[in-house]
């Protein structure tokens, strides 16, 4: 704890960051420095009023005896975020239209709230992980969590498009399956490679893409059938990413990324097979572009402290 100018001791400027996502929520207290000195998580509920209750819940959870010593919060969430207002929409895995998120929370916990995109606010803790060599022109963060959607930082600043929806590319329905999927549309990349996707199309396991993997490398006819549908999917992904925003970097995080250097490794052979086919695709050097993000850190959360003055 620091001293002030009597010599007495004074309060840190603690922060807490809250990343809400589709079936879990984290948090992470955090100082000035953006040291990580608690975390907490909890399952996630459906409907607006009970993602403000577990808001305001793990923040109390994660600060504890500190709580006094919080100066703000920041809170990254999935769907359309109006940073200036705090107002969220089309939240589509957590049943939610419109909510007040950033106001109500507020309210509660007697601190000033900031929201944003979860994916943007994990692209920037994502960006804080990377080693200072690769912090140069702009990072892609893919986030496979149990939607899908990209954020993207350069020089340390999120970039956002003018209406929030900068980097919602799991709902382009541009996959040839046609799967249905949640917001309406038939063909949308998440239903294909995302967290909530793999669980619709291997339900007999959890998490399911280690199990698909596996049973793909020991010869599972249905097994090499989804993963083929997912790396496909997630490939078109890479690509889209690559050369929509040309990033020097594309880091793949999600809770679907936790499945580790298979997954990476899959990934890039699907790639490596487009290269072999076409020279422009070979002159992209997406696989030399390509890494995991940190999985033994909440991320997500992390970003979410960032976003919090």
């Amino acid at each position: 704890m620091t001293m002030n100018a009597s010599g007495m001791p004074e309060t840190e400027n603690l922060r807490v960051g809250v990343d809400v996502g589709g079936t879990k929520i984290e948090a992470v207290l955090t100082d000035a420095a953006g040291t990580v000195l608690a975390s907490a998580r909890r399952a996630a509920r459906k409907g607006g009023d009970e993602v403000v209750e577990d808001v305001v819940a793990i923040v109390r959870q994660v600060a504890g005896m500190r709580f006094d010593e919080v100066r703000s919060v920041g809170i990254g969430i999935p769907g359309l975020v109006h940073r200036d207002t705090g107002r969220v929409e089309n939240v589509v895995n957590l049943g939610i239209e419109n909510l007040e998120l950033g106001g109500r929370a507020s309210g509660m916990l007697g601190l000033p709230v900031w929201v944003d995109n979860d994916v943007n606010a994990a692209a920037l803790g994502a960006y804080g992980t990377l080693p200072d060599r690769l912090r140069h022109g702009r990072m892609a963060f893919v986030n496979l969590g149990t939607g899908l959607a990209a954020g993207f930082v350069r020089a340390g600043l999120v970039e956002r498009g003018d209406t929030g929806a900068l980097g919602e590319i799991g709902h382009l329905p541009v996959d040839p399956n046609r799967m249905a999927c949640k917001c309406g549309q038939r063909g949308c990349l998440e239903t294909a490679c995302s967290g909530g996707g793999l669980r619709r199309m291997w339900p007999v396991a959890d998490p399911p893409l280690p199990d698909i993997l596996a049973k793909a490398d020991g010869g599972d006819d249905e097994a090499e059938r989804v993963l083929g549908i997912a790396l496909h999917a997630l490939a078109d992904v890479v690509q889209i990413v690559a050369q929509a925003a040309d990033p020097s970097v594309i880091v793949i995080g999600g809770g679907v990324s936790r499945a580790g250097s298979p997954l990476l490794d899959a990934l890039r052979g699907e790639l490596c097979n487009r290269e072999a086919s076409s020279g422009f695709i070979a002159g992209l050097r997406l696989t030399e572009r390509l890494r995991l993000a940190d999985a033994s850190i909440p991320i997500g959360a992390l970003g979410a402290s960032l976003i919090a003055c």
